[in-house]
């Protein structure tokens, strides 16, 4: 009887390691919007900044595309938009971002929540942080996906950073730089 004792209470105690080793997960960033930043505005993308969408895409193949069960990579990158022209709305709680006229994000100030695109899920926070909008998008795989936008030149220009990292390796890093359309 104490032999089988034994064995159960290694069997609850590998279980219950077991338990708490689900997918990663992100905790919820930023504080309320600094006072006197908004991001509301059309944004032009510089030229000398075009290069983006081409890395990226160049990122997303190198890494599988995208494509769930992809050895090569994460599938973070479906998360990924991108856009030469940018409309950028802000509420008292959220900011939504429209890129090219085609695909509106958006993200609620402090959020975390999953997100999916397709069968496609991810664990999303987003805030604000130092002055910067922020958002975090992280796959099962552990691939994480950091995007921020922050204003600079007195509120003409709009600087978004793009990085994504799969294990320590960062497959993706560039930043865009926006003028403001009157």
């Amino acid at each position: 009887m104490s032999r089988i004792a034994g064995k159960l209470a290694f069997l609850m105690v590998a279980l219950s390691a077991c338990a708490g080793s689900g997918p990663p997960k992100l905790t919820p960033i930023g504080d309320v919007i600094p006072a006197g930043v908004s991001l509301e505005g059309r944004w032009q993308l510089q030229s000398g900044s075009e290069d983006a969408e081409r890395r990226i895409r160049k990122a997303e193949y190198r890494s599988g595309g995208g494509r769930r069960g992809a050895a090569e990579g994460p599938s973070v990158f479906v998360f990924l938009r991108t856009g030469s022209r940018l409309k950028v709305s802000q509420t008292a709680y959220a900011l939504f971002v429209s890129f090219d006229r085609s695909v509106v994000e958006e993200y609620r100030f402090r959020e975390h929540r999953l997100v999916n695109v397709g069968p496609i899920e991810a664990d999303r926070a987003s805030g604000w942080v130092d002055g910067r909008y922020v958002i975090q998008t992280l796959d099962s795989d552990g691939a994480r996906l950091e995007e921020s936008y922050e204003l600079q030149a007195g509120g003409d220009k709009l600087l978004r950073r793009v990085s994504v990292t799969y294990g320590n390796e960062e497959v993706l890093s560039l930043e865009q730089t926006y003028d403001r359309r009157q």
